[in-house]
């Protein structure tokens, strides 16, 4: 899977796991969007369902470590009842550590809902939607462009220099 955030997994017996077909859902009923931070990039497939939500084929509740579960369920608490009972979230998450996976997996969650609300509700309840993730935290929809800055020569990092002496 190649993420860094750990969950459980429960396999289950070959005659319980579901077919393909039943999991083929019409491309009509669903959005994928993605959420990004430094270099962990995050992909969430909502759909209309039942209200499973799954990060890399696992229960979000296995996700580890717990302090960060809990960033992970904001943007689900604040909109539980868009989304409760009615759609499916499926996560992936590659690259970065452990924090900023967390924080691209809430920003796709965000994103996600949104669209899906866009495309298959309304307008109106989209801009309600954004409007109560906006004044929440800011960074659940728009993207932190910050980087890393690569080391130049002539000192230990990207700013810093070696000390210079005239005698």
């Amino acid at each position: 899977f190649g993420s860094r955030v750990k969950c459980q997994s429960f396999p289950r017996p070959h005659w319980q796991r579901s077919t393909m077909a039943e999991k083929t859902v019409p491309a009509a009923e669903r959005v994928q969007t993605f959420g990004r931070k430094k270099t962990a990039v995050a992909v969430a497939v909502v759909k209309t369902g039942k209200g499973v939500v799954k990060l890399n084929g696992c229960p979000i509740y296995t996700v580890k470590p717990e302090t960060l579960r809990l960033k992970v369920y904001e943007p689900l608490l604040l909109l539980s009842s868009y989304w409760r009972g009615k759609l499916d979230v499926r996560m992936r998450v590659k690259g970065g550590g452990y924090t900023a996976q967390i924080y691209a997996l809430r920003q796709a969650i965000a994103k996600g809902i949104v669209a899906y609300n866009q495309k298959f509700v309304d307008e109106a309840s989209k801009r309600e939607i954004r409007e109560t993730l906006m004044a929440y935290d800011r960074s659940l929809i728009v993207a932190d462009p910050r980087r890393c800055e690569p080391k130049k020569f002539g000192g230990r990092s990207a700013r810093s220099r070696f000390q210079k002496s005239y005698r």
